[in-house]
């Protein structure tokens, strides 16, 4: 792919008013045929277009420009941008469309019952719900307790497997360096 300015014709009435370039240098920079560049120096083409400055939009450096302007065989280089962008996760609670808010109840009694090791702050982080919602189903409390049946979040959706599976590797840390913290308590009793 060849690279050229973002406005050629308006890149090329920058140069021409700014530069001592030759035709050729801005022709074939611009991408532009010499003598429409001529003609643009003339006042005969590009009348009325604004010039646009390639040194602020980041296409050529003035060190660029002045060594090319010393050696007419030399062609301009366009500068290449390396833009650097980070992808950031983003945090806090997750929007869960309307027609799956009802199975998250279904997905809090499946983790409950077959992983009661997980926290309600991790399951509410899972399943994108309050603790409240949590504790409220994990003490049978919840006004539509009668109507919940135990279902993967997975499967729902809700969540993927690889998080289910950080969230339950991490709470079986969490036990194991619970029973040890006991082990000592009852060794130094």
């Amino acid at each position: 792919m060849v690279d050229k300015p973002l406005m050629p014709k308006a890149t090329a009435v920058w140069l021409i008013e700014n530069t001592t370039l030759t035709f050729k240098q801005i022709a074939d920079f611009c991408q532009l045929h010499e003598l429409e560049v001529k003609g643009i120096a003339d006042g005969d083409v590009a009348v009325g277009i604004k010039a646009y400055n390639p040194i602020l939009a980041g296409e050529l450096t003035r060190d660029e420009i002045e060594s090319c302007s010393k050696d007419p065989n030399k062609a301009l280089k366009i500068n290449q941008k390396t833009v650097e962008y980070e992808v950031k996760k983003v945090t806090g609670p997750r929007y869960t469309p309307l027609s799956k808010r009802q199975d998250r109840p279904d997905a809090i009694a499946w983790l409950v019952k077959n992983y009661p090791q997980l926290s309600e702050g991790q399951i509410s982080k899972l399943v994108g719900t309050t603790k409240n919602t949590v504790e409220a189903i994990k003490s049978r409390k919840h006004w539509n307790i009668q109507n919940i049946t135990p279902k993967d979040p997975v499967a729902l959706n809700l969540c993927t497997q690889s998080e289910l599976q950080k969230a339950i590797e991490k709470a079986n840390r969490r036990v194991e360096r619970e029973k040890k913290e006991k082990a000592k308590e009852e060794v130094n009793k």
